[in-house]
């Protein structure tokens, strides 16, 4: 699939639904709703009408909808003001707006669970 001019591979319209296991080598946008775990290789980005349940793990992440469950993210994550978080969060760099609603844990130190079974790193 080519990528559009936004570089996000893939799109979940408002509307939508899924539920299980998704994998996504590159980026994504969620504008609907998913229940599962998720893995996204890139760019995580949550519309203001995007609504994720369950585990999550990606790269870098914009949060603009809810997002209910454990959320890793290997680099950088920004919630927007319109965004309300109920989850564990493990990331290196955290922005968040004013108005987020975040309830839950955030953890700036596991780097462990960053290269957790990626070859050659063991730092602890």
């Amino acid at each position: 699939m080519e990528k559009n001019q936004s570089g996000i591979n893939n799109i979940i319209g408002e509307g939508t639904h899924i539920s299980g296991k998704i994998f996504v080598p590159g980026s994504m946008r969620v504008d609907g709703q998913i229940d599962g775990e998720m893995t996204v290789s890139e760019m995580l980005t949550v519309g203001k009408s995007g609504n994720l349940k369950g585990t999550i793990n990606t790269k870098d992440a914009v949060i603009g909808g809810i997002v209910d469950g454990k959320l890793v993210v290997k680099n950088r994550i920004e919630l927007q003001k319109t965004a309300k978080v109920n989850i564990d969060l493990v990331c290196k760099y955290l922005i968040v707006e004013e108005g987020v609603v975040f309830d839950g844990t955030c953890s700036m130190s596991k780097q462990e669970l960053f290269d957790k079974g990626t070859k050659g790193k063991n730092e602890q």
